[in-house]
């Protein structure tokens, strides 16, 4: 794969992690906030539950405190407990000895005039009531005037001439739901939550039953208990959206993948843009025929190495090919094209891999040796130029011919632009004289130039 295609695809990928990383992070933190927030809410509210519960189980206190006071009596009851009466009462009763004697309001609550020590659904709790001397709650149950209640059943103790502590029996208050905790719910509800109010089922049990919910699924809620007399309640609520804020999680995601997506195109267009520069770059410094460097190419690279390499002795030669005019007259200019490219092809065969090699233009040609003086290179040279170089023509080879020159850095140019001037001499040298080979005073001449 492309290194144009590979990199911006390692780029969205390692952007996809780095993304699933931060919406996990995202997630997690937000999920921990909520608990965190649903929990405070769960033990405000459940304390505010309680409280309002409590508030119910008041009335049975202040009944109990008139009975304790008046030793067993309470005249005027309709009164007292009209007064004690509010919206989230259902009613309030007596009980000596456990049996319900007195309720207020009377209309349609006749029925509960019971035996609650001898009742078969109520006679176990209101027993241990009584023994245990604790309140306890019962319910819900549903209510004939509609509706659900709870009954809250407070025991009160009287002391005989001896001082004994005996049973007098309940004070009774019945609660209506939701209404004596609708404050709290509805307050709970506003903010966005679902909730669950249970009791344990007897002070007895670890068994818990709902008192009442919301219509809304709860799902893995957190919770607050708190207990009235001897029985454990708990409020449990979660957020309505659940606990994980979905909005938040989409945005965050779709900003961070617009950005992985806008910098993986942003790495594919800059790896594109310095592909075509470099494919550009080796363009603009290469010759399209040969594939050798051309005029700007080769003085470029030429004079920079030498430039860097001041005290490093270099032959620069040029080259061309005899009578090329008449290879393109006769054959035509395809051909000569032919000619160029097998010289070409000659040279980069011939020479060491460190010689930079060009075409200046037309049949004109470049090379430049690094590291070896004049000496060294004449018999090279003189191989070279005694290679036979042909192009094929109508299935055969033709012969061509060149014509070379040749001079040393530093020895006897001082520049680039000296030591070329110097091997165009020695090559106009050769083809004044008709010389195909013959360098030496040729090229010794040359390199004495200005």
């Amino acid at each position: 794969m492309k290194k144009k295609t590979l990199v911006p695809l390692i780029v969205f990928l390692l952007g996809i992690c780095l993304v699933s990383f931060i919406v996990y992070k995202t997630d997690t933190h937000e999920r921990e906030q909520r608990h965190i927030t649903a929990q405070l809410n769960a033990a405000t509210y459940g304390e505010r539950i309680k409280n309002e519960i409590t508030d119910g189980i008041e009335i049975t206190n202040a009944l109990g405190q008139i009975l304790i006071s008046e030793n067993g009596e309470i005249h005027q009851f309709d009164t007292i407990a009209g007064n004690l009466m509010s919206d989230s009462i259902e009613s309030v009763q007596l009980a000596p000895d456990g049996i319900v004697t007195d309720i207020y309001p009377t209309a349609g609550n006749k029925a509960g005039k019971i035996d609650l020590i001898h009742d078969k659904d109520r006679g176990k709790i209101s027993c241990y009531a009584r023994d245990n001397h604790t309140i306890i709650t019962q319910g819900p149950f549903e209510l004939k005037q509609g509706g659900y209640g709870i009954a809250v059943r407070n025991p009160v103790y009287l002391k005989d001439k001896n001082e004994q502590e005996y049973f007098w029996g309940f004070t009774i208050v019945i609660l209506r739901v939701p209404d004596i905790f609708s404050d709290s719910i509805h307050a709970l509800s506003d903010f966005g939550y679902e909730y669950r109010i249970l009791k344990t089922e007897t002070p007895w049990s670890d068994t818990y039953k709902v008192v009442y919910q919301s219509d809304g699924q709860i799902d893995h809620p957190v919770s607050y208990a708190f207990t009235i007399g001897d029985e454990n309640w708990k409020f449990e609520v979660t957020p309505k959206s659940g606990w994980r804020n979905n909005i938040l999680i989409v945005v965050t995601s779709g900003i961070f993948l617009a950005i992985i997506l806008f910098l993986s195109i942003l790495t594919r267009v800059w790896l594109v843009a310095k592909e075509n520069k470099n494919k550009f770059q080796i363009l603009a410094h290469t010759d399209s025929l040969t594939g050798i460097y051309n005029r700007y190419g080769f003085d470029g690279l030429a004079e920079k190495m030498i430039s860097k390499n001041p005290q490093t002795h270099f032959v620069a030669a040029l080259l061309d090919i005899d009578d090329f005019k008449f290879i393109n007259d006769i054959y035509g200019h395809s051909y000569g094209d032919r000619a160029l490219k097998s010289l070409a092809d000659s040279m980069k065969a011939f020479f060491p891999s460190d010689a930079l090699l060009g075409r200046n233009g037309g049949d004109e040609f470049g090379i430049l040796l690094p590291n070896c003086t004049f000496k060294e290179v004449t018999e090279q040279m003189q191989q070279f130029t005694k290679l036979p170089k042909t192009f094929s023509y109508m299935g055969k080879g033709q012969q061509i011919y060149i014509s070379l020159g040749y001079a040393e850095y530093p020895t006897f140019a001082s520049s680039y632009s000296q030591l070329m001037h110097c091997a165009d001499a020695a090559l106009y040298e050769i083809k004044l004289h008709g010389k195909k080979w013959m360098y030496g005073l040729q090229g010794r001449a040359s390199v004495r130039c200005p």
